[in-house]
């Protein structure tokens, strides 16, 4: 396809969703089943307005049903699913537009998502988009009848575990996704999105106490260090607002933030898209607390010269600093999380190091980090 966005001054293929492969096998394999001739191309429209114009895969002719495959493009998006084959078979029934899931579609066990519980995991725009194809199909033909489709994925339940699914409760294969029917390269739409889907899952289970972490290093140590259950966890990576954002419009009671300093000292700045393309001054705020607190011009030029926060907090650390440094960056910590809710809930930071374990707290973090060490998570 020749569809391309420009992101940081490069250009960028895009791609296609499992939903828009799903739909143009449907459409395929129905016209496939419904004139007995071979499809070699098929067109699809998508949501966004862009027309996909796609080879099947794969096509097998039965006694009755017909079986073929699109190959999932993600275009320049990091995607576990690029190359994946999607099949639709399609069958003629009396009547009516069934759309079932097979081998490699999860399905979906908890509630709070966008499908029901105990439905396959094909979100709402592909199921549309599934059925207007199978509908097109149908009348393109003169078919007044109606159609079965079953979609599989080959290899989609070993896939799924490297993706959100075990934890959101969809279990057993992939998700057939997709709102605009196209891939956005590096989409941070698509990153919120999926944000706000963990957070809608475990509102939907009850739970009132929300426990967020940057990635990986904050999970790790809460666990390890912290002694604290992060199986309820949602992983947040640079979007700090529209969690907090969200967790408000969720009517969550209260937000525990971990994080390492590199990203909560952005958030003592009121920065709350943590990723240095929006902006830094981690070493800045430092030196500057640091010279409130007494330190030197020197010293001062030492910490903000530092390559890492790390390296600034070892020279705080010595200086006998990092106490009152720490302090008053949790308090600016608070003070922009609760600027960015308004009060409404209630929110609190943990702020740790690597090197030098916890850090500090803000003035509610260590009543709501009990909550989830006595595992009282709702």
């Amino acid at each position: 396809m020749d569809l391309f966005t420009i992101k940081d001054g490069k250009k960028l293929r895009c791609g296609y969703t499992t939903g828009s492969c799903a739909a143009a096998a449907a459409k395929a394999a129905a016209v496939m089943v419904l004139t007995g001739k071979r499809v070699d191309a098929v067109a699809l429209t998508t949501p966004k307005g862009e027309v996909l114009h796609l080879q099947p895969e794969e096509i097998s002719f039965g006694p009755g049903p017909v079986t073929c495959a699109i190959r999932k493009e993600s275009g320049d998006d990091p995607d576990i699913t690029d190359g994946i084959l999607v099949f639709a078979t399609v069958e003629k029934i009396e009547q009516g537009y069934v759309i079932s899931g097979g081998p490699g579609i999860g399905k979906v066990t908890k509630p709070g998502l966008a499908c029901a519980v105990g439905e396959w995991a094909i979100n709402p725009v592909p199921r549309r988009m599934i059925e207007e194809a199978l509908q097109a199909a149908a009348k393109a033909c003169g078919y007044d009848g109606g159609l079965k489709l079953t979609l599989s994925i080959p290899g989609g339940e070993i896939l799924a575990q490297k993706t959100f699914n075990p934890r959101l409760g969809i279990v057993g294969g992939l998700s057939v996704l997709g709102t605009s029917g196209i891939v956005d390269p590096m989409s941070e739409q698509a990153l919120v999105d999926t944000i706000h889907t963990e957070m809608d899952s475990r509102r939907a289970a009850g739970k009132t106490h929300l426990l967020a972490f940057f990635g990986n290093y904050g999970v790790d140590f809460s666990r390890d260090t912290l002694g604290i259950d992060v199986s309820q966890r949602v992983t947040i990576s640079n979007y700090v607002g529209e969690m907090l954002d969200y967790a408000v419009y969720k009517d969550f009671s209260d937000v525990l933030l971990i994080g390492h300093i590199g990203k909560l000292i952005k958030v003592a700045q009121g920065i709350m898209n943590t990723h240095s393309r929006y902006a830094d001054g981690r070493t800045t705020l430092l030196a500057l607390e640091a010279v409130f607190a007494g330190a030197s011009r020197e010293l001062a030029h030492q910490i903000y010269d530092s390559l890492t926060t790390d390296e600034a907090v070892r020279l705080l650390d010595e200086a006998h600093l990092l106490t009152p440094v720490m302090e008053a960056v949790c308090q600016k910590i608070e003070h922009y999380m609760e600027a960015r809710t308004h009060g409404a809930i209630r929110t609190g930071a943990v702020v740790f190091s690597n090197v030098y374990g916890v850090l500090g707290y803000t003035s509610q973090a260590k009543d709501l980090l009990a909550v989830h060490q006595k595992g009282e998570v709702r």
